[in-house]
């Protein structure tokens, strides 16, 4: 049986908060109101649109990867950092890197956004492409026990949890009648940071995950209770394809304060990204879209009448692939 992590103290969340500060922004909160949403989709919601996409290095990650790097050593730092990643960790990660005046060696599949490795490589990454995921997992291991880098896990453990926790502290005091959020999910690593936040801050909150159905291991394990195998990943949403099954301990978290998962097609998600554009004027990448999909989806009956939030986690996208994405419904 695992053992679970205590709920973090909200002096806990803030000591991070203060860690990270000098390198990040208090991202912006709009309300989108039910009328307004009912006429972009014809399903009366009241959101709360949290627009984190306009945090540094373009995503979410930034927090837990600044987290990780600044409680390194001195000596640590000094001999660098790696990290692997669809994309958003690893231009976090050498972000973060060059914030602490580190240096970031990053792995990538070799089939990556082409944007995404360019904004490693801006920021002073050494990037080192994989033939697949999988293998840039392995590749990154091999690197850390190689050149004694750090490795600065995309999802997994409290220092990287405390990242998206500073994200939900900071959400609620923005709109503290909060009543459900909607998390889309990856290695599970933002949904098990808000998470344990939310339920420590406002236990009454709900905590939906969503993923794409080409990509659904954490919520397949969720069911089922363990991790399960599920087929290779396929989906739009590459940021939220990590290699399957469902990491354990993530799971564990998602058992005791995540309410519920569900998925949601790459056809719906186009949809939600198109609307995401012509209404509230966000080329957003696939993965904060499905969080829109769910919401008007199969989420929407448990929904009504509750305030809920829309997480714009990240816009790591480029206006080419954008259109391409949208442009088609296959």
């Amino acid at each position: 049986m695992l053992s679970l992590p205590e709920l973090p103290r909200p002096d806990a969340i803030d000591q991070v908060r203060a860690r990270i500060a000098a390198h990040i922004v208090e991202t912006p909160v709009i309300d989108w109101p039910a009328a307004d949403v009912a006429a972009a989709t014809g399903v009366a919601l009241d959101l709360s649109v949290k627009l984190e996409l306009f945090q540094r290095a373009g995503s979410f990650k930034a927090r837990g990867a600044l987290n990780n790097i600044l409680t390194l050593s001195a000596d640590q730092r000094a001999r660098g950092v790696t990290a692997v990643s669809a994309g958003n960790h690893a231009i976090a990660t050498a972000f973060a890197a060059r914030a602490a005046d580190s240096h970031a060696k990053v792995v990538m599949a070799a089939n990556a956004s082409p944007f995404r490795i360019a904004q490693c490589r801006a920021v002073g990454a050494d990037v080192v492409l994989a033939d697949d995921i999988a293998a840039a997992f392995a590749e990154v291991r091999r690197i850390a026990d190689a050149e004694g880098r750090a490795f600065i896990h995309p999802f997994r453990g409290m220092t990287t949890h405390m990242g998206p926790a500073t994200l939900a502290r900071e959400w609620l005091g923005q709109a503290p009648d909060l009543d459900a959020l909607v998390v889309p999910v990856g290695g599970g690593g933002l949904i098990c940071g808000i998470a344990l936040a939310v339920k420590s801050l406002k236990p009454s909150c709900r905590i939906f995950g969503v993923e794409p159905t080409g990509a659904a291991s954490m919520g397949a394990a969720f069911h089922a209770g363990r991790p399960v195998d599920t087929a290779p990943h396929a989906t739009i949403a590459d940021s939220l394809a990590p290699p399957p099954p469902a990491d354990a301990d993530n799971l564990a978290i998602c058992q005791a304060y995540v309410d519920d998962f569900v998925t949601v097609s790459d056809a719906d998600t186009r949809v939600a990204m198109r609307v995401m554009l012509a209404h509230l004027k966000l080329a957003v990448e696939p993965a904060p879209a499905t969080g829109l999909a769910a919401m008007i989806g199969p989420l929407a009956a448990r929904l009504a009448g509750r305030k809920t939030g829309l997480l714009i986690c990240g816009a790591n996208i480029d206006a080419a692939h954008f259109q391409a994405l949208i442009s088609t419904d296959e």
